[in-house]
């Protein structure tokens, strides 16, 4: 496997200095071998790091666009917690501070933009995507989506701000896209489309209100709502348990291994387990 090395100018030549990047002929080789395929639409979770030395977000992003060809679509998660004070997002931000200071940070808040707001805790890939001049972002103030390609706008239109994940979000629509899920350099546990079980295994899941900074053409506001409650703790265990069915292909992209599944599958597989384990 060729491998190009970059080292910067009068630097060390030590290991930990040099600058690796992954032709994306490289890329594209071990992508296609795990299963990914032109035509599809391909939801990714990434973590760059995870995949060790040398892959850079762009080749990355190049090499997924160039196997999914022109009618392909990429879908990112670019979620945004911290704009709101009902997150762990939130929770962390402000712990230790004092009363006037947690109200100085709300103050602070800027509301969703759903062309600038930056994804927080989805790492570059998704943020690569998101800046693209012909990328589509769903309009959902903590949980949008990103895409681009051939089916980019229709994916990501009708996110309905008043739910995170469930039949009115790009979720819905992705699992009705027979769309695949490929967990790049991460595990089960930032398997978003989980989520879309936790809203169809009862005809009534438990359901919580959640507070964000919105503006909706009258300027910034908290805007307080109901909606189902997202519980992620379980999502490895589930993860586990579906990769014991036989139903995901399992490969490695540079140091990492990764998985590419059927989100509907998935998805269904996830509905029945949560049915299994959780009360109502």
């Amino acid at each position: 496997m060729n491998v190009l090395l970059r080292r910067p100018p009068v630097r060390s030549l030590a290991l930990d200095d040099r600058r690796a990047w992954r032709g994306t002929s490289v890329l594209e080789g071990e992508l296609r071998e795990l299963g990914v395929r032109a035509g599809r639409v391909l939801v990714v979770h990434a973590s760059l790091r995870g995949l060790g030395l040398g892959f850079e977000a762009g080749a990355v992003v190049s090499a997924l666009r160039s196997l999914l060809g022109a009618e392909g679509t990429l879908v990112v998660p670019t979620h945004t917690a911290g704009n709101s004070d009902t997150s762990a997002l939130f929770r962390r931000a402000v712990e230790g501070m004092t009363t006037a200071e947690i109200a100085a940070h709300k103050a602070g808040m800027s509301a969703f933009d759903r062309a600038t707001t930056p994804s927080q805790g989805m790492g570059r890939l998704a943020e690569t995507v998101r800046v693209l001049p012909e990328a589509v972002r769903s309009a959902h103030p903590q949980t949008s989506f990103a895409a681009v390609g051939a089916r980019a706008a229709e994916l990501m239109e009708g996110h309905d701000p008043r739910c995170h994940l469930g039949e009115s979000s790009p979720l819905a629509k992705l699992y009705e896209a027979d769309a695949d899920i490929l967990l790049l350099g991460v595990g089960y546990d930032r398997c978003t489309a989980f989520h879309l079980g936790e809203y169809r295994y009862c005809a009534s899941p438990p359901r919580r209100r959640y507070r964000c900074v919105v503006d909706f053409g009258q300027g910034a506001q908290w805007w307080e709502y109901e909606d189902v409650e997202l519980d992620a703790s379980d999502m490895a265990q589930l993860g586990a348990e579906y990769e014991r069915s036989g139903n995901v292909a399992i490969g490695r992209v540079g140091q990492a291994e990764c998985r590419l599944i059927s989100m509907p599958g998935a998805v269904d597989f996830a509905t029945r387990w949560y049915a299994m384990r959780r009360k109502v």
